[in-house]
């Protein structure tokens, strides 16, 4: 069972996306139905916000002044996966963007699914993580988008 607290940051992500909350434990029920990522309670955040806010933390956090899609800040990697994982921070600025080219809620699944791939201790620095990762990330939205 997976809690996930929505921060709405910004007003604007209600155009594309009505009920954030409701749409993200409907989503995240389908991921953790069908994948089995883990047997035990899990608790994340994800903050809906703007490219200045994400510039703001990625400067913050990672030293790069700079907007960016999706920051994870993790809090649990220990694997047994227990309790409060961390949160997830999107730009609706990026999301928007990149959806002209597919759909909003598309890039939008994207994003989360990615952050919350790195809160579970998933990397891509090397290759190798990149390509687990990825791999990881392609099964799970094949999934939740055929669902739809």
């Amino acid at each position: 069972m997976i809690k996930v607290n929505v921060i709405l940051d910004k007003i604007i992500w209600k155009k594309k996306i009505k009920r954030p909350n409701y749409y993200l434990k409907e989503k995240f029920n389908k991921l953790l139905n069908k994948f089995k990522i883990t047997s035990n309670v899990q608790e994340i955040s994800i903050f809906l916000t703007n490219n200045e806010k994400m510039r703001q933390l990625n400067l913050r956090f990672r030293k790069k002044n700079k907007p960016t899609d999706v920051l994870s800040f993790p809090i649990n990697i220990v694997k047994k996966k227990v309790g409060y994982l961390g949160d997830i921070a999107i730009s609706y600025e990026i999301v928007n963007k990149r959806s002209k080219k597919s759909n909003f809620n598309y890039e939008f699944d994207k994003m989360w699914v990615h952050g919350y791939l790195h809160l579970l201790g998933y990397d891509h620095k090397k290759t190798r993580e990149f390509e687990k990762m990825h791999k990881i990330e392609k099964k799970i939205l094949n999934y939740i988008e055929s669902t739809n």
